[in-house]
């Protein structure tokens, strides 16, 4: 049953976006159940002409496997979502994604640079952003994570959204910005001659961090997928972007430790790009005592790697990506235009 938002107290802007949260009162947009997607903008805020939307992996996959993958239903979940909290957050993976869109209208006192007729991607997850979505999704199959769509969306002052790029389709920007986190933050934490684990390499995030640890120094890259099917895409469309390839199943952690140091592991560095609950174990007895492990995955579950590490006697650092490095759109961009077989591997996933 789809339930209409009430109209909010007016207050004053705010650069946090506090003005639009309906329900409960005083949290943050992205901790709030309902926020206000209202057209009316304050001075610092933004107004995006919204085209198309980005489900993040986890959630996609949950609302894939709920509906058996009904594409009716799945539409009609989104749309619910969305309708109801005037944002797009899923409830049970707490994810949701991100935008591209038009820039309709600028508040005087936004610092965000924009102006109105530039095509942006925002930065910045669907479960902060009000969003309202006008055409019921009717474009969309639900076959894709990409929905195009008709709509609007509100940026706040401490939003973040980049121009798309007039060299690359916008598909294609709109898979790498959705995960340029993840490379940005790979890079920066790799060093010169290190080992490091991608655990999901022939995914999106996967693909680009292990891009970005070869261009940190990376002495070796090992991939890990989850099937021959995985593995035959990183070798075909993304040949040489690995070092070795593991078919192993993330959420064994045993059997992944024992396949990850037969292809010269531990890890220094592992990174967590997948999508399905369950591998923080396998990360962690992955890695290397004194290393680290980067878990870019909306699918972990803080806690167990936290207690999963104490019971491992585990000294490893743990680092939340949080999808946001200064730089990081710029960044993942050059990583595609610069490595042949991340955008090949890319260009398949989008036809898929």
């Amino acid at each position: 049953m789809t339930t209409s938002l009430p109209t909010p107290a007016q207050g004053s802007a705010s650069p946090l976006g506090l003005r639009r949260v309906l329900d409960p009162p005083g949290v943050l947009p992205q901790a709030a159940w309902r926020l206000d997607p209202s057209p009316a903008i304050a001075p610092d805020e933004v107004r995006v002409r919204v085209d198309r939307l980005n489900l993040d992996a986890a959630s996609y996959r949950q609302l894939r496997e709920t509906y058996a993958g009904d594409p009716d239903k799945i539409r009609a979940a989104v749309l619910e979502i969305i309708t109801t909290r005037g944002k797009m957050q899923n409830p049970v993976t707490g994810s949701g994604g991100m935008l591209t869109g038009t820039v309709e209208e600028v508040g005087p006192a936004s610092p965000l640079g924009l102006e109105p007729g530039q095509r942006i991607a925002t930065l910045v997850s669907l479960t902060l952003t009000p969003l309202l979505i006008t055409d019921g999704l009717s474009r969309w199959d639900a076959q894709s994570e990409q929905i195009p769509c008709e709509g609007h969306a509100i940026l706040f002052a401490r939003s973040i959204a980049a121009v798309l790029p007039p060299d690359l389709p916008v598909p294609l920007s709109l898979a790498v910005m959705d995960v340029c986190g993840a490379p940005a933050l790979t890079q920066r934490v790799v060093k010169h001659g290190a080992t490091v684990l991608v655990i999901g390499a022939a995914g999106k995030s996967g693909s680009l961090s292990a891009a970005a640890a070869r261009r940190a120094g990376a002495s070796k890259v090992i991939g890990v997928v989850p099937a021959e099917t995985e593995a035959t895409l990183l070798r075909e469309a993304a040949a040489g972007l690995v070092d070795e390839i593991v078919i192993a199943d993330a959420r064994d952690p045993v059997n992944l430790a024992a396949k990850v140091d037969k292809a010269g592991g531990p890890a220094d560095v592992t990174v967590v790009c997948v999508d399905a609950a369950g591998c923080e174990g396998g990360a962690i007895l992955s890695t290397t005592q004194g290393g680290t492990v980067i878990f870019f995955s909306m699918a972990t579950s803080f806690s167990a790697a936290a207690l999963g590490a104490e019971g491992l006697a585990a000294d490893v650092t743990m680092l939340v990506g949080n999808g946001y490095v200064p730089g990081h759109a710029e960044f993942a961009l050059d990583l595609l235009r610069s490595t042949a077989s991340v955008r090949s591997l890319f260009e398949r996933r989008i036809q898929e």
